[in-house]
């Protein structure tokens, strides 16, 4: 698979619930040391970090909501999740499912995810993915899952599956210490989104 870097321009304008604190793009080791050394890769992107069930990789966490309802945490979660769809690095987002009677809620997500941004440049991919939620008295469980990436749309389209591109085998060299240069980027901005989302989404059941 061919790795090679795409320029273009994009900017990010988050609305409503996704509004307040919505900087999701943590330095990530992008800062030197002061003895000019650069810093080490932080241990939640090395292995581990990408989880595989039954060969597919699923992000999941337990939302705590105490004292919630499983209809309050279904109402709190479905306003979020469809404003997500709407904001501006959304690209052709989607609710698939919203079963209040089941109380589960499924979102189809494209938007894009940004590698670097400069006066001059900006490498961007764009970045599917499903967001899945059951929702209980007191909480809830979210699932990320079906992660697609296509990159260089617009000159050579390469498309990747989280499976080939981001897991430990494929982003992370042999002595756990580094992420390879491309996949680990993508690597690397994935973790950075789903903890973004995770967290966001866990604020709002408060």
């Amino acid at each position: 698979m061919m790795r090679k870097l795409f320029f273009t321009v994009l900017a990010l304008v988050p609305i409503t619930l996704w509004a307040q604190g919505n900087v999701w793009e943590p330095d990530g080791g992008k800062q030197a040391q002061q003895d000019g050394r650069k810093p080490k890769v932080e241990a939640k992107y090395l292995r581990g970090a990408v989880p595989e069930v039954n060969g597919q990789v699923v992000f999941s966490q337990h939302l705590d909501a105490p004292g919630k309802s499983a209809a309050q945490v279904y109402d709190i979660l479905i306003q979020a999740m469809e404003q997500l769809t709407q904001t501006s690095e959304q690209i052709e987002s989607k609710m698939v499912t919203t079963d209040a009677q089941k109380h589960e809620i499924v979102g189809a997500y494209q938007e894009w995810l940004v590698f670097k941004s400069t006066s001059l440049m900006l490498d961007r991919t764009r970045f599917f993915y499903a967001l899945s939620v059951k929702c209980a008295d007191g909480g809830a469980d979210i699932e990320m899952t079906r992660i697609r990436y296509l990159y260089e749309e617009e000159r050579e389209p390469q498309r990747m599956t989280a499976e080939e591109w981001i897991t430990d085998k494929e982003s992370v060299n042999k002595k756990n210490t580094k992420l390879l240069p491309i996949s680990g980027k993508f690597r690397r901005k994935t973790i950075d989104r789903k903890d973004f989302l995770f967290n966001k989404l866990q604020s709002l059941l408060k």
